[in-house]
């Protein structure tokens, strides 16, 4: 076997891989490749490809179809794969050497229409008959041979989960010979041909027991109350688990860099390349890495859910809910994903079928409170109730939901303006119940947290190398008040007093060097547009730095506040909270933290997002509107708020 970064050998083939969904094509995939499998997509599409390297040939996991000739765009991407006009990238377009099609071995008819359609393109090909296992314990058994005799080419039974019969379907690939039988065309010849098939599955005499506890738990879970109460207990269960274990490796990041920032800081002399490896490219990596933590578990425990059967559930269930507004149920999993970052819940967008859907869930995902906005939330939701945990409770939980109103809200508008037109009806068959492939779940996540890193990192360090640069320059003089601390610390001979001294010079250095910066004056050039929303030039700073990410709020604030960025201290919360404006004012009136909170909810506030927008939604046009109505939701609600609290107070 070669490695995936390995070209193949001359004289190698090409191997398409060809099924309907849940079928276990992937599974397969991952079996034979495993981690060496690069994601990338096809070349002016936002349709996924895997493809790896095998023996010398290259093996390319299409997308999921249920037919070649449906107007859909996987549809499309296999025709123009299949006919040679399209590959992934970094694989030459070619026509495929070969066709594997994947077949699920527990609902064989359902099958037989990508069958004939991969017989008709008149290239090599192998059926492989998955899940063997799985049919043999439903007592369904299927005569190969017969199988093999009747589509005109090779057959072979494996099993993708426990590895059965997939060294011999990898020999029966590099032998594949083109159908000695051509696809019927006529209705009478598929139905002749059908019947044929139908005869070579033997199937139990009864219902097995597990048929009927599969009806049941379908009756259950796709259930208009029942489903909907089922899919909120399994959703709360799996985002108490995301936020229980994520909280560990998180700190442990969060502590990691920033010791291998202070070392670095330490082996550095005072000076631009030490702020910009320390506060600009460190930070901005730490700022990325924290939150890969809840990214992977959330990946991981939906790929156990959609390996159990569930997930296709719960899309069932939840298309009711989304339809009125002009999403469908495949929205679910990219909207659920959002939940933890936006940028892998736009990625995962990629699954919606109907080009519209798909647009109006890349629009809307960012309204999902990302982890992102917590830090802020806690914040805000604990000044406004200082001492009422219950409270602080009933607002935090009140700031998601707000974001899923305003999230459906904006697609029932966007879809009823420019992106109108009918939904197309959700069609998705209810897979098999089985216990899920920790193996394929694991790959799966690998691969998710891999396309993050690449993706987002690199945004959100160039980013925050920017916010940097405007936060550190230019260098302002130091102010005579530090200057006559530090010779008063000078002068003093008790150590308490002077590391107090010293203490104080610092922050008022800090804050004036902030309250300086380019960042400083574009805030305070900006800050009478949000004058009317309560915030001053601090809090406009603050909403400014965030674009690189929002979390940098709390820690933008105790540094112009404080004069540092230890928001670890309750000491410094507690001076943020208790923060003066310029003019001896409250920064944090009741009115002003409500404005912000709701700003906070609505507002995009995150560049790499618009970035990746543009590049999934296919034009910086989508990205510039879902900017500006995100920005203007925001704005407005904020205004509102603050106005309408105001006038009670």
């Amino acid at each position: 076997m070669s490695s995936v970064d390995t070209p193949p050998v001359v004289g190698g083939r090409t191997i398409a891989l060809l099924g309907n969904p849940n079928v276990g094509k992937t599974t397969l995939f991952n079996k034979l490749v495993g981690l060496r499998a690069k994601t990338s997509n096809f070349p002016g599409t936002t349709q996924e490809a895997r493809h790896a390297y095998y023996d010398g040939s290259v093996l390319i996991d299409l997308p999921g179809i249920y037919s070649l000739n449906l107007d859909m765009s996987e549809s499309e991407v296999c025709r123009q794969t299949l006919h040679g006009d399209l590959a992934p990238l970094g694989v030459k377009p070619d026509v495929p050497d070969a066709i594997l099609v994947v077949i699920d071995a527990t609902n064989l008819m359902r099958n037989l229409t990508i069958v004939a359609e991969a017989i008709d393109q008149r290239l090599p090909m192998v059926v492989a008959v998955n899940m063997m296992d799985a049919a043999k314990r439903r007592g369904i058994g299927i005569d190969l041979e017969r199988l093999s005799e009747c589509l005109g080419c090779t057959v072979v039974g494996c099993s993708a989960k426990t590895g059965d019969g997939v060294d011999k379907l990898m020999d029966a690939i590099h032998h594949a010979t083109i159908p000695n039988r051509s696809a019927p065309t006529d209705l009478d010849a598929i139905e002749a041909w059908s019947d044929d098939i139908y005869s070579l599955v033997a199937a139990a005499r009864e219902t097995p027991i597990n048929d009927r506890l599969t009806d049941r738990l379908d009756r259950a879970f796709t259930h208009p109350l029942l489903g909907v109460l089922t899919f909120a207990i399994i959703m709360t269960g799996l985002f108490w688990v995301i936020f229980k274990l994520a909280a560990i490796p998180m700190d442990l990041i969060d502590a990691w860099f920033g010791s291998f920032g202070g070392w670095v800081g330490g082996m550095l002399p005072e000076g631009p390349i030490s702020g910009l490896l320390v506060d600009g490219i460190i930070a901005g990596v730490g700022g990325t890495v924290i939150f890969l933590p809840q990214i992977v578990l959330l990946f991981f425990l939906l790929a156990m859910l959609e390996g159990t059967g569930y997930l296709a559930r719960a899309a069932f269930v939840i298309d009711r809910v989304l339809r009125p507004f002009g999403l469908s149920g495949h929205a679910f999993v990219p909207l659920l994903s959002s939940h933890a970052c936006a940028i892998p819940g736009i990625m995962a967008a990629r699954a919606v079928p109907d080009p519209k859907d798909r647009l109006a869930t890349i629009l809307v995902a960012p309204f999902m409170s990302c982890t992102a906005r917590i830090p802020v939330y806690v914040l805000l939701t604990v000044i406004l109730f200082p001492d009422s945990p219950a409270m602080q409770a009933v607002a935090f939980t009140s700031c998601y939901v707000i974001g899923v109103l305003a999230a459906l809200f904006s697609s029932f508008l966007v879809r009823r303006t420019v992106l109108k037109g009918p939904s197309r009806p959700m069609a998705m068959e209810l897979p098999s119940y089985r216990l899920p492939d920790l193996k394929a779940a694991f790959l799966l996540t690998y691969d998710r947290a891999m396309m993050f890193l690449r993706k987002a990192g690199t945004l959100i360090v160039a980013i925050s190398i920017v916010l940097w640069w405007l936060g550190a320059y230019p260098h302002a003089a130091t102010p005579q008040e530090s200057i006559d601390l530090r010779e008063q610390a000078i002068a003093s001979s008790d150590a308490d007093t002077i590391e107090s001294l010293e203490s104080q010079a610092d922050m008022i250095e800090a804050r004036h060097a902030s309250a300086r910066s380019f960042l400083g004056q574009i805030g305070g050039t900006i800050q009478p547009v949000f004058e009317p929303l309560g915030y001053d030039r601090q809090l406009t700073i603050g909403v400014l730095a965030s674009f690189a990410a929002r979390e940098v709020f709390v820690s933008t604030m105790a540094v112009q506040v404080v004069g540092t960025d230890d928001t670890e201290d309750d000491s410094v919360l507690a001076s943020i909270a208790n923060a003066q404006r310029d003019d001896g004012t409250p920064v944090f009136t009741r009115a002003t933290s409500w404005s912000l909170l709701v700003y906070y909810i609505l507002a995009m506030l995150c560049l790499p997002t618009v970035v990746v927008t543009a590049k999934e939604a296919g034009g910086w046009r989508w990205a510039w509107l879902q900017l500006g109505w995100m920005t203007l939701l925001a704005y407005s609600g904020a205004l509102i708020v603050y106005q309408a609290v105001s006038l009670l107070s």
